[in-house]
């Protein structure tokens, strides 16, 4: 019989994301000692090597890369256990663990830690920021229980709640105030400030303007931040989502508009495992975030008159 422990799967699988023994065992809250110990004990029971060892980094062998993804699903399996038993109580408690997308998180986080923590007090809550495709692997990996993205995602083991929809508005220097808002036709020739790639926002921002990508090429930002700052410098003009206007605009010299009809927008939403056992719980949650989003675009739509977008 093979005597492994559930921790040495848990280690071996932190190796195996992180490739490098420093990362893992950081991410494990261990000493890097004791991570290899763990990881050459997992080896010496299942009689062959996980690794290929190098001073900058960790390969896995073949072994090793088989083996990962059926460890990866024994800790989903053992993840769900605990799930089940918080899906039998009566009320929402225990850790959740809740992704969200930068273009989101920001401006609509707050709101829901604040509800979630006033409604659900025993709810012990883990955020995690990042990209689409990362939340949408991890959710389905059982690294996440939810996450709060733009829809669709398209996942067929993942199941999705439509939340909210959400305008896009345009951002332009203080000097364009009250000028004629620009088409989607003629934002193609303008310089298009954009997110980097990776993000949704950005495709959604091209695929208004019916492009496959920018006209020309302009320093890509990593938040919605920076690319206000940018227009707010003149270096050109960008769109961003409506619960981020408040936000984002206070501090820089831009205007605001909306696009005239059909305007663009995106459609806010939940997902989560089709097997997961909190999918009722889950659905408790989305109503929470419906609430929050309400107040946030509530207090935005009574927010600096300088601010208000205009059509």
């Amino acid at each position: 019989m093979i005597n492994v422990t559930l921790r040495q799967l848990r280690y071996f699988d932190a190796l195996a994301r992180h490739g490098h023994f420093g990362r893992a065992a950081e991410a494990c809250s261990i000493s890097q000692p004791a991570l290899s110990m763990q990881i050459k004990e997992l080896e010496e029971a299942l009689g062959g090597a996980l690794l290929e060892r190098s001073a900058r980094q960790v390969a896995l062998t073949t072994f090793g890369a088989e083996l990962a993804q059926r460890v990866r699903d024994i800790l989903r399996s053992v993840d769900e256990l605990g799930d089940f038993a918080r899906a039998s109580r009566d009320r929402l408690a225990g850790r959740l663990r809740v992704g969200m997308i930068p273009t989101i998180a920001p401006y609509l986080l707050p709101k829901v830690i604040e509800n979630l923590a006033r409604i659900h007090p025993e709810l012990d809550i883990h955020v995690r920021e990042t990209v689409t495709p990362k939340l949408i692997q991890e959710v389905a990996e059982g690294r996440l229980d939810t996450a709060i993205v733009a829809l669709p995602v398209s996942e067929p083991s993942l199941a999705e709640v439509a939340l909210f929809s959400e305008k896009f508005l345009l951002v332009r220097p203080g000097a364009d105030e009250g000028t004629p808002v620009p088409s989607h036709e003629m934002l193609r020739e303008m310089r298009l400030l954009l997110l980097e790639e990776g993000h949704c926002f950005r495709d959604q921002a091209l695929a208004f303007c019916n492009m496959q990508s920018p006209p020309r090429e302009v320093l890509d930002a990593s938040s919605l931040s920076t690319l206000v700052q940018m227009v707010g410098a003149g270096i050109g003009v960008t769109l961003i989502p409506e619960m981020a206007v408040a936000v984002e605009t206070r501090s820089a010299p831009v205007s605001v508009a909306r696009f005239r009809n059909p305007q663009p927008s995106r459609t806010i939403g939940m997902v989560w495992r089709k097997t997961s056992p909190l999918a009722r719980q889950l659905l408790q949650i989305s109503e929470v975030v419906c609430l929050s989003a309400g107040k946030v675009r509530g207090r935005q739509a009574n927010g600096s008159p300088s601010r208000n977008p205009r059509s």
